[in-house]
């Protein structure tokens, strides 16, 4: 089973997709883990990477779709994956699908996390990072046990740039430029494995819609 899970920025992707992940055994794949790992293993493409990620900048698509590609070739994945928040735009969508149609594979689930703009910036606005591991960590939805520190491994917490209330904005706007028409796609050639889900509710009951959407549509 191949998974797509979209949604505005701080809809709750990727909480979904790593319980997902627990409850089915499929890989859970996001760009910010492949440029770690690509990174981290000095590969040709993390090299590429590098340079984006340390500066903050949007990694080029090219680079970006040949790791998740590579990635998705991995044992762990052979037997599905889910992509977190990915493909961005409409360029990425492409690629994904053709890439998959060479493999033999399709997308079998699409699922989009809905949530309002209003709280979507109360929770990014909140939101603080590992800048070693990853972890996300919210100062009053899911504060760490120390103040500051990541649990996971001891780093000291920060706040990114693009969580500030200003970007967070135009990461909208960039989000409805961009990705938008990649839903609106989705939703015309993959309607019958497109499904909707309301993420105001608690992130278990947000768990319960998405699960149910899944086992829905592989009975029906």
């Amino acid at each position: 089973m191949q998974i797509i899970l979209l949604g505005l920025p701080g809809a709750g992707k990727g909480t979904q997709a790593a319980r997902l992940s627990s409850a089915t055994g499929l890989a859970h794949i996001t760009t910010g883990e492949i440029f770690r790992e690509n990174i981290r293993a000095g590969t040709e493409l993390g090299k590429k990477a590098q340079p984006f990620v340390e500066q903050g900048k949007l990694v080029p698509d090219e680079i970006t779709i040949g790791m998740l590609l590579d990635r998705t070739q991995q044992a762990d994945a052979a037997g599905g994956f889910m992509l977190d928040g990915f493909p961005r735009n409409m360029e990425q969508a492409e690629a994904l699908d053709g890439a998959l149609e060479a493999e033999n594979r399709c997308i079998d689930r699409v699922i989009y996390i809905k949530v309002s703009t209003a709280e979507l910036v109360r929770r990014l606005t909140g939101r603080w990072s590992c800048p070693q591991c990853g972890a996300v960590y919210h100062e009053t939805n899911q504060p760490p046990r120390k103040a500051g520190v990541c649990d996971n491994c001891g780093s000291r917490l920060y706040q990114r740039e693009d969580d500030k209330p200003e970007v967070v904005m135009r990461r909208f706007e960039n989000y409805e430029r961009e990705t938008v028409p990649v839903v609106n796609l989705f939703r015309k050639e993959h309607k019958d494995v497109c499904w909707e889900v309301s993420a105001e509710a608690s992130p278990g009951e947000v768990l319960n819609c998405v699960q149910h959407s899944l086992w829905l549509r592989v009975e029906s």
